[in-house]
Parts: structure tokens; sequence; C-alpha cells
């Protein structure tokens, strides 16, 4: 049957962050710091909607775009948090920030376009751009330079194929934040270029140094800049599957119509939980927000140290809820380290290798979890290390 197989689809290696996730799910007595997923349950007061929609029969459909009342607080919500403007008409609510990825790659890609993507990066983001039809080109960032997308490397990645660059900022998996002096100094390649940027924030409120900055808020970049953002990670709401995305004009019309055949619309009762996290949100300040951002900024805290203790030298992220130490003190590369660490030891962490070349010698490890879990892990990495 493999000729029926679309050539695109069967080209893709599955994704290394689920490969251990898998086997960790059935080992007895495993430690995981593999999947980026909050430990803390979605705010009673969000379930609570969820629970209600459903008791007032809200079990219909939605228009394509989603919840008018729900585009509006997230129109409300870019502009007060992070100071970019994008209207409720040009918002799409999306099955989780993964969707709005899909779209706007879809909506973006024709066949050669070139999509510069700055590694280590998310999984999901090169195999997207493959399926589109586009060709992912990966752009190397190095710890010495906070693993930070400069202006240099942007312009020697171009090329007369280029047409878009993904930014992905408060960084998975490095932890890595861009300034907005950092930010500024990458608009002018952009826009000498003529570029589309395809900014993924869905942990722009996991961040240790200061409020998030958008590139979209920078002179008129929102014009040129798919933002994509969602409520899984600072709402602890993976499983809702919700997220939004925000576009110019014509890449929104595109994006919409490809959403319509495919998707529909995000299911209701996501909707209306994701209206209520932002609704309390600003009437509490995003307080439940801001509590889990100090735990997880402990916890980071913790690992950072703790690597860098056992000669593992490990950057100090500061945003989203990983670290990602380097191995190669060791002797081993990332995939050797870490499924070395699984089979005696029984903690998953990923091999960097997954997010792109520029991970080979290092590993993820997620703090979304536990601080019980985490010094457990480390006490088991310690054996491991000391045993090599």
């Amino acid at each position: 049957m493999k000729n029926f197989v679309n050539k695109r689809a069967a080209s893709l290696q599955p994704s290394g962050i689920r490969k251990f996730f898998d086997i960790v799910q059935k080992m007895e007595g495993a430690v995981s710091l593999g999947v980026g997923e909050p430990d803390f349950v979605t705010p009673w007061d969000v379930r609570d909607a969820a629970i209600r929609s459903l008791q007032r029969g809200y079990t219909q459909y939605t228009g394509n775009r989603g919840l008018p009342e729900l585009r509006s607080l997230i129109s409300r919500y870019l502009a007060e948090r992070f100071s970019v403007n994008y209207p409720p008409e040009r918002t799409i609510v999306t099955v989780g920030a993964s969707e709005a990825i899909d779209l706007a790659l879809r909506a973006v890609c024709d066949d050669g376009d070139e999509i510069l993507i700055p590694e280590p990066s998310y999984v999901s983001y090169a195999p997207a751009v493959t399926l589109a039809g586009g060709t992912p080109v990966a752009v190397k960032c190095v710890a010495a330079n906070d693993f930070i997308l400069t202006p240099d490397l942007l312009e020697k990645a171009i090329t007369p194929k280029t047409k878009a660059v993904i930014l992905a900022y408060p960084n998975n998996p490095t932890g890595a934040v861009m300034t907005k002096e950092q930010l500024e100094a990458l608009v002018p390649v952009i826009e000498k270029h003529d570029l589309l940027v395809i900014s993924d924030e869905i942990y722009a409120e996991l961040t240790y140094i200061g409020r998030h900055v958008s590139i979209a808020s920078l002179g008129n970049m929102a014009e040129r800049t798919v933002l994509i953002n969602g409520f899984s990670k600072a709402f602890a709401m993976t499983g809702w599957r919700v997220g939004f995305v925000c576009a110019p004009a014509e890449i929104d019309a595109a994006m919409l119509k490809i959403h319509q055949y495919t998707i529909l619309c995000a299911p209701q009762m996501s909707q209306r939980a994701a209206v209520a996290a932002l609704k309390n949100g600003f009437d509490d300040g995003f307080s439940t927000v801001e509590e889990m951002r100090e735990e997880y900024g402990r916890r980071g805290r913790f690992l950072v140290n703790a690597f860098n203790s056992l000669g593992l030298k490990c950057f100090r992220p500061k945003g989203a809820f990983y670290v990602f130490p380097s191995v190669e003190s060791t002797g081993l590369d990332g995939e050797s380290f870490a499924n070395g660490l699984l089979e005696k030891y029984k903690v998953a962490v990923v091999p960097g290798s997954a997010f792109g070349s520029a991970g080979k010698n290092f590993v993820r490890c997620s703090y979304a979890t536990s601080m019980q879990q985490l010094t457990v892990a480390i006490e088991r990495i310690t054996d491991f290390i000391e045993g090599l």
C-alpha cells in the first residue's frame, strides 16, 4: 500500500518528543522531563464555564472565525498586554496553536518557497513547511548568542526563494527570549527582502525578564506578521485545544478558507472556557498566570544550577519552561545520553537533535512538572553521569 502514501508524508520522521513520551507511558517508575505540558490544572472558573456551557446546551458549531465575544477579548488581550493591534475581524480561533501554524504555512507556501526556521526549534515547523509544499531552511543559532536570531544570520540565510521566517520566542526548546532591541535589529533585514514573519508566541506569558515583546508591535510589522498564540501554556489548557491566529487581510482570508474546509471551527465548549480565561484574567490582573510563572521560574533555576554543578553547561532560560543543557562534556551526544539515561535510570529527556542539527549535543528537559519529580530526576541523572 506504500504506493498510495503521499510522498511528502512518507518522507517525514516521527516526532522525537513523542517517541520518548510513548516509551515512558509504558515504563513503571519512570520520571518524564519530556513533554511540555503544564502540571497545573486548568483554573476552576475556566472549567466551570465549560461545564455551564454544556448544561445550557451550547454544543453546536460556532461561526468559522469563532465566537465574537472571544475574538473581541483576544483583540483586547493583545492590545493591552503586548501593544499589538489586530481587530476581531482578522482573528481566527483555531484548534490549538498547532492548527494555526499549519494554516499559516498552507496559506503562504507555494511549491519551492523557502521558509527560514531558526534552530533549535519546535519539532513541527519543518514538517509543516514540507507538507505545505515549501522548503524548510534551518538557520543555526548558538548558545554563545543566547540562541537568538541575529541580523547577520538572517541575512546570510536569505535567497531569492525565501518567502518567510518563523520566529518562536520565547523559544522551545532553549528558553531563549528576544528583547525589543534584538527584534528591532531584524526589521530592516525583513523589510529589505520583503519577507513575511510567522511569529509563534505561545509562551508569551511565560517570560522571566519582563513583559514579552511581539515583533508585530514594532512599527508597521503587524502588516507583515502572522501572529500565533493560544491558551495551552499560560492558562494550563493543553487538552482544550484552543488557539488563535491574526494576520494581514489577504493572508487572513486565505487561512479562513482553509480553516472552513478542514476544521470548520474550534469546539464551542473550549471557546467558552477561553472566554472565561481572558475575562477573569482581566479582572484579577492575570494573577493565576503570574503564580504559575513564578513557580516555573523557581523550578528552572533549580535545574540550571543542578546541571551546571554536574558539569553540563546550561543556558539560563529567559522564557518558556525548558532547559537545554549541553551534554558534550560527558563524551556523549544528546541521542546517546537520552537513550542511556532512559534505559538505565528511567528518566526521559528529549535529544536536542529532535529540534534540528544545532541541538545535536544537547538535551531538552521540561520543568513543567513538580519539584519532587525534578529532584528525583536530578538524583538519577547524577548517578548516570557518575557511572559513565
